[in-house]
């Protein structure tokens, strides 16, 4: 079922959500503390079964590099994965820049963020429409569009803030907002005519365009953001130092010229990992506090 949200709503829904999985964590989720074994998740932004097949050899690379037992642990929604990491079921998540702020904020600056993509220092979003009509942001009053999750950087909160900084308030001057849950739900929307218009990472949109997945003379790119950071790898900051320079080195020794490092990092859709600082989502914060996202 869609979900429709005021900004009000959503903090509401965002705060409900944080709150459920303080209280039942991640159903999946192991045993605090399980000797010898890495706990890795990410947060849902693709299809289940998507996830798992990037992470395998990822999770093989990295139990190699480290000596541990790497285990993949699902979580149902966005902040599931925050309240995993901050109580400490999950050892290491892939986090989108918001859910990172989110999680920076929860834990009290307790958590470290390791490496990113370095796609990740510029990414962007994409506005994405089936509709004749529409050509600008500007188009988009009156009509109906999906955002990803709620907790989304590059599914709701940048093209949110980037609609607002174009004179555009997404609860007064649409017709409906919807919250599909994935990027590629989005698209599914979007192709399906369930909205006017869509709003996702443009990694995930370039994709699903190579796989045939779109058809990118249906559904076409209206608008591309402006880049700002986004996804990271963070693990919790009392990790033992040394376990966490051994993660970090095997990301950032990841070298396409090898069978290995080019399958990973395809999946992953990279072209390296580089060093992650905390200063890079301050914008990010900024922007979520002013959406009224963060408080």
């Amino acid at each position: 079922m869609t979900r429709f949200f005021t900004v009000r709503a959503l903090r509401h829904a965002l705060t409900a959500s944080l709150a459920t999985a303080v209280l039942f964590g991640s159903a999946a989720a192991p045993a605090q503390n399980t000797p010898g074994v890495l706990r890795v998740s990410a947060i849902p932004d693709e299809a289940p079964t998507e996830l798992q097949r990037k992470f395998k050899p990822l999770g093989e690379y990295l139990g190699q590099a480290t000596g541990l037992k790497v285990e993949f642990t699902p979580v149902t929604d966005y902040a599931a994965s925050v309240e995993g990491l901050v109580n400490k079921k999950i050892d290491m998540v892939w986090f989108g820049g918001f859910t990172f702020v989110q999680a920076q904020v929860r834990s009290k600056g307790q958590v470290t963020p390791l490496v990113q993509r370095a796609e990740d220092e510029k990414f962007r979003s994409v506005f994405i429409t089936a509709s004749k009509g529409i050509n600008t942001l500007a188009d988009l009053k009156g009509k109906t569009l999906s955002f990803g999750s709620e907790s989304s950087t590059s599914g709701h909160l940048m093209p949110r803030s980037f609609l607002l900084g174009a004179g555009i308030n997404p609860d007064t001057d649409l017709k409906r907002i919807a919250f599909s849950g994935a990027h590629d739900a989005t698209v599914a929307a979007v192709a399906g005519g369930k909205v006017d218009a869509g709003a996702l990472n443009i990694s995930v949109w370039e994709k699903l365009v190579a796989e045939k997945k779109v058809d990118p003379a249906v559904v076409r790119v209206f608008y591309t953001t402006p880049a700002y950071f986004d996804y990271n790898w963070t693990v919790r900051s009392d990790m033992n130092p040394a376990l966490q320079k051994k993660i970090t080195d095997a990301f950032l020794a990841l070298d396409p010229a090898t069978a290995q490092g080019k399958q990973i990092l395809e999946l992953q859709r990279a072209s390296k990992f580089i060093p992650a600082r905390v200063e890079n989502y301050k914008a990010i914060e900024a922007a979520a506090r002013s959406a009224g996202l963060l408080r």
